[in-house]
C-alpha cells in the first residue's frame, strides 16, 4: 500500500517536488496495467446496457436479439489515448483550512498522472481553468512536464473559476477520443452540464479538491464570510453555501463521469491507485 504525507507540499522545493511527484506515479501502477479506457478501439471487452447519445453503429445485435433489451459494444482503446489535465486556478482553490491547500494537492496530482501518462507513451496537455489562458498542447516530453508544473506551482492566483467555458472551449477541439481529468473544487454548478455533454464522447473524470472546513458548512446556521474570486461580503445560511455532493454525485454519474473526492487533509495515494485501477478491471460505469 502506497501513501504518502503531503503536509508540507506547498514548502518543497523544485526538485523535492517533482520527486514527490514522481513517486506518486510509481504509487499509482499506472503504465504496468491494462488500458483504463473503453471506447471505439480495436479489441472487443464487453456489451452494455444502451445508454442515450451511444452511437447506433456500436449495437450489439447478436445480445440484444438474445436479451430484449439493445446493449452496445464496448472496445479496448489504444494506450496512447492523449491525456487533458484541467487544473482549476480560481482563488477558491487557495483558501485552506490546513496545511495543504486544493491547488497544491491538484497540481501534486495533476503532475503524478501526467508522469504516469507518459510512462506509458500517452501525451498530456495542461489547461488551466481560470481566467487567464493557460494552456499546453499534449506533448510526450518530460522536460515540457516540468517545465508546466514549475509554471503551475508559481503561478499568481486570484482568478475567477471558467471551469465551463473551457470544456466548451475544448470539446470542438478534440478529433479522437481522450481522456480528461478536471481538478477542481467544482464550485461553478454551470460546469457540471459541458462536463456531462463531454462525457458521452470522451473518457471524463472529476477529481473534486474538498477542504475539511467545506464539509461542515451546509451543517452550519448563520455563516458571515467572503468570496473568494470576488470578494463580496456576504452573511447567509449554512444550507446555502457549499455543495450538495449526493446531488452533485447523481448528476456525473447519470453524464458517465467518474467522480472521485479528494479531501485535502487525508492521505489519497492509495484510494487513486485503485480508483484509477477499477476502473480498468471494471469498465467505464461499472462501479
Amino acid at each position: 500500500m502506497h501513501q504518502y504525507q503531503l503536509d508540507s507540499i506547498d514548502t518543497l522545493d523544485s526538485r523535492q517536488f517533482i520527486m514527490a511527484v514522481k513517486r506518486l506515479a510509481d504509487s499509482l501502477s499506472y503504465g504496468t496495467d491494462a488500458s483504463p479506457f473503453l471506447g471505439s478501439g480495436t479489441e472487443y471487452v464487453q456489451s452494455r446496457l444502451y445508454q442515450p447519445g451511444d452511437p447506433v453503429r456500436s449495437i450489439d445485435w447478436r445480445i440484444t436479439a438474445r436479451t430484449g433489451k439493445f446493449h452496445v459494444k464496448e472496445f479496448e482503446t489504444p494506450k496512447r489515448m492523449p491525456c487533458y489535465l484541467l487544473v482549476d486556478t480560481s482563488a477558491s482553490m487557495t483558501v485552506s483550512s490546513t496545511k495543504r491547500s486544493k491547488y497544491a494537492t491538484a497540481v501534486y496530482i495533476a503532475g503524478g498522472l501526467a508522469f504516469a501518462c507518459l510512462d506509458r507513451i500517452s501525451p498530456v496537455a495542461v489547461l488551466g481553468v481560470g481566467d487567464t489562458d493557460l494552456r499546453y498542447t499534449p506533448s510526450l516530453s518530460r522536460d515540457k512536464i516540468m517545465q508546466w508544473l514549475h509554471k503551475l506551482r508559481t503561478y499568481n492566483l486570484g482568478e475567477r473559476t471558467r471551469l465551463a467555458d473551457r470544456i466548451r472551449e475544448l470539446g470542438p477541439l478534440l478529433i479522437n477520443r481522450s481522456l480528461i481529468v478536471t481538478l477542481s473544487d467544482l464550485h461553478q454548478p454551470e460546469a457540471i452540464g459541458p462536463l456531462k455533454r463531454l462525457g458521452q464522447k470522451h473518457d471524463v473524470v472529476a477529481l473534486q479538491l474538498l477542504d475539511p472546513a467545506e464539509e461542515c458548512l451546509r451543517g452550519a446556521g448563520f455563516v458571515r464570510g467572503r468570496e473568494a474570486e470576488t470578494g463580496r461580503h456576504l452573511t447567509t445560511r449554512g444550507k446555502n453555501m457549499g455543495i450538495d455532493q449526493m446531488e452533485l454525485e447523481q448528476e456525473l454519474k447519470r453524464g458517465r463521469v467518474d467522480h472521485m473526492v479528494i479531501p485535502t487533509d487525508r492521505t489519497f495515494a492509495y484510494e487513486l491507485r485503485h480508483f484509477f485501477k477499477s476502473r480498468g478491471l471494471l469498465g467505464r460505469g461499472a462501479r
